[in-house]
């Protein structure tokens, strides 16, 4: 009994190394966020009942459900019934600027990134989201996508439709071949892994950003 004590004390004091460990980035970001006050212009972003059924209707039900213990079965399947309740509350999130908490809560899973773990960097988090807030995310990444100007970079493949990790290998494996076809000539590459790119992002400037390229006030803030 001794002994199944202490391995839940050690498995408790390391899973608060983990959460201390994943909220370093959090802590490190000293530029507070700040929302801009729209004009009176500026259109508030709301979607219709029809835009958040047919969301709902393609909830994939063998997911997990996130912290609120929704099944996306049940979202699917009760589509119609529930789009008014979501709708209104997508829709005042979005003209108060303000995301829910029980949308915004989420449970995170260390899965080991190699067979043998040494360190806490060894582990990646896995963060189960409300399925909700995934449709809601859908709904607005639709909005946004078609709101930003075609000056983007064309050869970004990530988060675009139909585009992977294949394109960008067989996009730069064409021009290196391509290139090496002429006489005398070489191919010199440089591969850069930005370590916890996502996490280390400075929101602020983000907002700032995604502001110059023209999208809602709202939807920024």
């Amino acid at each position: 009994m001794k002994d199944f004590e202490i391995l839940t004390v050690n498995r408790v004091e390391y899973y608060y190394a983990l959460n201390d460990f994943y909220a370093r980035f959090k802590a490190q970001n000293s530029v507070a966020v700040r929302k801009t006050i729209p004009l009176p212009n500026n259109q508030v972003l709301c979607f219709s009942t029809a835009d958040v059924k047919r969301t709902l209707c393609r909830v994939n039900p063998q997911k997990s459900a996130g912290p609120d213990n929704s099944p996306g079965r049940v979202l699917r399947e009760r589509a119609e019934q529930l789009e008014d309740v979501f709708t209104d509350i997508f829709s005042i999130s979005l003209s108060s600027a303000i995301i829910p908490t029980y949308l915004k809560t989420m449970t995170i899973f260390p899965v080991p990134k190699k067979s043998t773990v040494s360190c806490l960097n060894d582990y990646r988090p896995v963060a189960l989201t409300p399925i909700v807030m995934k449709c809601f995310e859908r709904l607005v990444m639709r909005h946004i996508k078609t709101q930003l100007p075609p000056s983007l970079d064309p050869l970004q493949f990530a988060y675009r439709p139909n585009c992977s990790t294949d394109d960008a290998i067989t996009t730069t494996l064409h021009l290196a071949l391509t290139h090496l076809d002429n006489k005398d000539s070489y191919v010199r590459m440089l591969f850069i892994d930005f370590s916890s790119a996502f996490n280390t992002i400075i929101l602020q400037h983000l907002i700032e950003k995604l502001s110059l390229l023209g999208l809602n006030t709202s939807l920024c803030s």
